[in-house]
């Protein structure tokens, strides 16, 4: 700062002995006076333009938002089957499944986060989620009662099976069937085991198929628990699920 100062002082000398100067001279030596304490910065620095990406992320709705742009998403998607319930405009973890499994329906990136083209899509989805059909295996045939407490079935497959309670994240208390959400009780994909299924699932015991869940997709089945202590305490199996007759 020392420097910049004796500087200064040596430019107002030199003007003073060599008086009068052109004004050309006086602009240069006034440029070289605001260089010496500006830092040679001539002009203002350029608008910072908006970031063109920042503008599109502001847009997309994603997990853990919540305002009416999710409900009107989780409408659509209650529209086409891929979820269950009434809108909440939350979006939580079954909304996330039921965003990705629509995704993947049709074509889409499934990245659980809606943009302008998932939007646009269910916005124009006019059907219902595919069919999946059940896997070979579960053709009805009749099977006597194990010793190890299976009771008489019709057919048994392997199943990933999840719990699950009414006090969950985007839950009601009462299933697709409009039961009460109790123990005894399972959420299935309808395209695998119909509503109204009666199964029998080791560890747990018998259950009805009576809710369905964006998340609850294929071969998997989820348990309802009276307590969230039973849910946590279950957790995620592999299962042998058997389908019991019907009365």
């Amino acid at each position: 700062m020392q420097n910049k100062i004796l500087i200064t002082v040596l430019l107002l000398f030199t003007i003073t002995v060599f008086q009068p100067i052109s004004a050309h001279a006086s602009f240069f030596l006034f440029n070289i006076v605001r260089d010496i304490f500006g830092g040679g910065k001539h002009h203002d620095s350029p608008t910072s333009k908006p970031n063109s990406s920042n503008n599109s992320n502001s847009s997309l709705i994603k997990f853990g938002m919540q305002n009416s742009q999710v409900a009107e998403i989780q409408q659509y998607l209650i529209k086409g089957k891929y979820l269950s319930g009434k809108s909440d405009g939350i979006f939580g973890y079954q909304t996330l499944q039921a965003v990705k499994m629509f995704q993947r329906d049709s074509g889409l990136s499934d990245d659980g986060v809606v943009g302008s083209r998932t939007m646009n899509a269910l916005k124009n989805f006019k059907s219902t989620k595919p069919k999946r059909t059940s896997p070979p295996s579960q053709k009805p045939s009749y099977h006597p009662p194990h010793d190890n407490g299976v009771p008489h079935y019709l057919y048994a497959t392997p199943m990933l099976a999840t719990a699950y309670t009414r006090y969950d994240e985007g839950c009601t208390d009462y299933t697709y069937r409009g039961t009460y959400l109790r123990r005894g009780l399972a959420a299935v994909d309808p395209d695998v085991i119909p509503l109204g299924t009666k199964l029998y699932i080791p560890g747990y015991g018998e259950a009805i198929a009576d809710d369905i869940g964006g998340a609850i997709i294929g071969n998997h089945v989820d348990l309802a628990m009276d307590t969230l202590d039973e849910a946590f305490s279950w957790g995620k199996r592999d299962v042998t699920v058997y389908v019991l007759p019907k009365g």
